[in-house]
């Protein structure tokens, strides 16, 4: 199976526990992230809307609301790729290990996770330490 993830997804997907924007948004991250966790899974990485953006409610002509919070999202997703090579097709598995490696405090996920809405609930948020 193939999967097209932005940045910041990569993130969410380690916290995800089942709340979303709507239930066919929920049902949607919830299959996403089920078969994220399959060996056979590789993973393409984008700046661009992708496979959990395609059923979130606030994906108006392409941006997450508009154009200003989508310039937002973007950034977010800058401060995962830019520590990842986002060229090439990734071994699900090994991605999600490497994240794990790379962001571990919540230091390293300030500038993504910080006011992010769901960062309350997100149990990857939750679990990191605030050690840098």
């Amino acid at each position: 199976m193939k999967l097209l993830l932005r940045g910041h997804h990569l993130l969410c997907l380690k916290g995800f526990q089942g709340y979303g924007y709507d239930d066919n948004f929920t049902k949607n991250m919830t299959e996403i992230n089920e078969i994220r966790k399959q060996s056979e899974t590789t993973v393409f990485l984008t700046y661009s809307p992708d496979d959990i953006c395609k059923a979130c409610p606030n994906l108006k002509n392409n941006f997450c609301k508009d154009q200003i919070h989508n310039k937002t999202i973007v950034q977010m997703d800058d401060e995962v790729l830019k520590r990842l090579d986002a060229s090439k097709e990734h071994n699900s598995l090994e991605l999600f290990e490497e994240i794990d490696s790379i962001f571990n405090s919540k230091e390293s996920v300030s500038k993504i996770c910080f006011n992010c809405l769901w960062h309350e609930k997100c149990l990857f948020y939750q679990n990191l330490s605030n050690n840098r």
